[in-house]
């Protein structure tokens, strides 16, 4: 994950924006039954590589994890200006299920690169460029995609994604970003939502689906 606009804050809000992340991460964990003091965490100024805990299930992270750090997200920026000197917290976000293994200067192997391509990807970013309104930029890989959401076991119906390409020193990656805002319980919005059959998946939120510009 990382903030968007980072290197425009000056040293105080950019601590602000850190213990803001730090906080927001913490509480949607905490929502899906994790820890993050367990994770394998690369920090940086503006954001971090984490790997969890093996045996965790993915649907949960993919689908309640991303809900709710919009919803604190949300809340975190309830009463932040939309403009002038004032910053929100805005964050991209990226998921994969890969191979890795631990080396001296962090985790290496396939999943920390597709990871890292996908958080960069142009039209993910250009989610917040375009939309001022979107606090939550998210990005699942192919794979995961396939695997966990398509499914219909998590929480974020597949129908809210669509498929991106970006290339990257001569290598495609493949990943699927979530074009619906995640709408607070109650909003009127359209779209499927996840679950076998049909059926809705627990706690399933509502979307609205505004188009996604990809250049």
């Amino acid at each position: 994950m990382d903030i968007q606009g980072y290197s425009k804050r000056d040293v105080r809000e950019q601590l602000l924006a850190q213990r803001q992340l730090s906080d927001v991460l913490d509480r949607a964990a905490r929502g899906v039954g994790l820890d993050r003091s367990e994770w394998d965490k690369q920090v940086g100024g503006d954001g971090e590589l984490a790997t969890l805990p093996e045996g965790v299930d993915p649907a949960p992270v993919a689908g309640d994890f991303a809900i709710g750090l919009a919803d604190a997200l949300r809340e975190v920026n309830g009463g932040a200006p939309g403009g002038g000197s004032g910053f929100r917290l805005r964050v991209r976000l990226a998921l994969h299920h890969g191979t890795l293994t631990a080396g001296p200067f962090g985790p290496a192997g396939d999943a920390p690169i597709v990871v890292q391509r996908l958080l960069d990807a142009g039209p993910l970013r250009r989610l917040l460029v375009d939309d001022a309104h979107r606090d939550l930029a998210y990005v699942v890989s192919d794979s995961l995609f396939e695997d966990v959401v398509q499914t219909g076991f998590c929480a974020l119906p597949p129908g809210a994604f669509q498929p991106i390409k970006v290339t990257a020193k001569g290598t495609a990656f493949r990943g699927h970003i979530l074009t619906g805002r995640i709408a607070k319980d109650g909003d009127a919005g359209g779209g499927e939502r996840g679950g076998p059959e049909g059926r809705p998946a627990a706690d399933a939120r509502v979307f609205d689906f505004p188009a996604l510009a990809v250049r």
